[in-house]
């Protein structure tokens, strides 16, 4: 560690207003698509409708997304690994739980037309997107790969290119968006693994997390060029945000789990009804 990180990381942001009309624009354009989509759903089987409970957590989703690549945020975090930290936190963790719950592949099911949507449906049940959605990979592809970011040279080499730079960015958001989506996604995932497997799955991201946390605020094994302070105020933010959001994700699976185990219960109890006759009942 060192304290060179100001001025790496605002040569690798860029200062063009491009910087602010760019997300500013992708992040409307998704909430008006995901809008679109949720009134022609509601229009075409108004009997199913389209839960507005859903359309509010996907708007907080990208509402959560402007506001981590946007200023005041976005100047922060090129300037400051503690901004940097809060921006990644924003970015892959709570945005992309809210995106999620907006269940946004239910959504293109039930507005495509029948051949796209039987299309879109052999892909997320195809091999490739078992191996994707499999907890494991997905744990990977959201966690492991900080470890990778923070204990290499990665991230100082990131900051000095913008082409990087976003890549980062989208890696965070969409890696961010299939752990969600595989630990507690309402949208229909290929092979989901049992509650028990998720919940395991889930501890060990906590304990990745902490662990990472723990070495960057000692500065073990850590290599960002940043002042020790940002460093250390980093690691408190990784700490504890990240417990914050991986909680509500352990809430977002138990939601979603409660009517699956309740409905496993009355199948059996409705079967012996039925088998005793009309007498029974």
């Amino acid at each position: 560690m060192n304290g060179d990180m100001h001025h790496v990381h605002s040569g690798g942001a860029g200062a063009g207003g491009l910087d602010v009309v760019l997300p500013a624009v992708a992040v409307v354009v998704l909430a008006g698509s995901y809008l679109v989509l949720a009134h022609r759903a509601r229009t075409s089987n108004p009997s199913a409708g389209w839960g507005a409970w859903r359309t509010v957590s996907f708007l907080s989703g990208c509402t959560v997304l402007g506001i981590a690549l946007l200023p005041p945020v976005a100047p922060f975090a090129h300037g400051d690994f503690r901004g940097h930290m809060v921006q990644h936190m924003l970015i892959g963790m709570y945005a992309p739980l809210a995106l999620v719950l907006g269940a946004p592949v239910t959504l293109l099911l039930r507005t495509l037309p029948a051949a796209r949507a039987r299309r879109l449906s052999a892909l997320l049940h195809g091999r490739p997107s078992r191996a994707l959605a499999h907890p494991v990979t997905a744990l990977v592809l959201s966690t492991a790969t900080l470890a990778l970011l923070y204990c290499t040279p990665l991230f100082n080499a990131t900051m000095g290119r913008p082409v990087l730079h976003w890549f980062l960015h989208a890696h965070f958001l969409l890696s961010g968006c299939l752990f969600a989506w595989v630990i507690a996604g309402p949208d229909p995932a290929p092979a989901r693994p049992a509650v028990p497997v998720r919940l395991v799955v889930l501890g060990v991201a906590v304990a990745a997390h902490a662990t990472l946390s723990q070495l960057m605020y000692g500065g073990f094994l850590i290599d960002v060029h940043a002042p020790v302070s940002q460093v250390q105020g980093a690691a408190q933010i990784m700490y504890y945000g990240g417990d914050i959001a991986e909680l509500l994700l352990a809430a977002a699976l138990v939601a979603t789990w409660r009517p699956t185990r309740n409905r496993r219960r009355a199948a059996p109890r409705a079967a012996a009804t039925s088998a005793r006759g009309p007498a029974a009942a």
